[in-house]
């Protein structure tokens, strides 16, 4: 099973693919997608667009796990993640990728075993996961890892449930 994890954002998406079989995991490739400041709203959303969709096109997912949103104090933020997070559901359902949605603690309790992982925990468990010599940068890349390192661990059980 091939999986692109998203980390969704405005200025930075951080995206990666890893593929598990026979109970390995293996990196294919990580990246992040970014935009331009100074570049108007719509034209940033429609850049990530088009990158996610040479993404997919590329590396043939099987599924996607996209980090779900979590409000904090920046309304403004939340609105553009929240934007950012709608391209790439919809660039996704266009190719008929299924998608899986998972909150941070989730994501922190699958790679790390412990929800109140901090970022460099859960970066380090990601190189550690994949067997990398480094982390991957930028951290949203690694950020996008670890969601689909989620949805690796999570599938079988969800398939054993006999859920979507």
């Amino acid at each position: 099973m091939r999986t692109l994890g998203i980390d969704p954002g405005t200025a930075t998406m951080g995206w990666g693919v890893v593929e598990f079989n026979g109970g390995h995991l293996r990196l294919i490739d990580v990246g992040a997608l970014t935009t331009p400041s100074g570049m108007p709203q719509p034209e940033r959303l429609l850049q990530l667009y088009n990158g996610l969709r040479s993404i997919i096109e590329r590396l043939h997912p099987d599924t996607a796990a996209v980090e779900e949103l979590f409000f904090g104090k920046n309304v403004n933020t939340a609105l553009s993640v929240g934007q950012a997070r709608g391209v790439a559901l919809l660039a996704l359902a266009q190719a008929g990728v299924p998608v899986y949605e998972y909150k941070p603690l989730a994501v922190k309790q699958a790679v790390a075993g412990y929800g109140g992982a901090d970022k460099r925990q859960m970066q380090e468990m990601v190189r550690l996961t994949l067997g990398l010599a480094t982390v991957p940068r930028p951290d949203d890349a690694a950020d996008a890892l670890a969601i689909a390192i989620c949805h690796a661990y999570t599938a079988p059980n969800l398939q054993r449930l006999g859920l979507p």
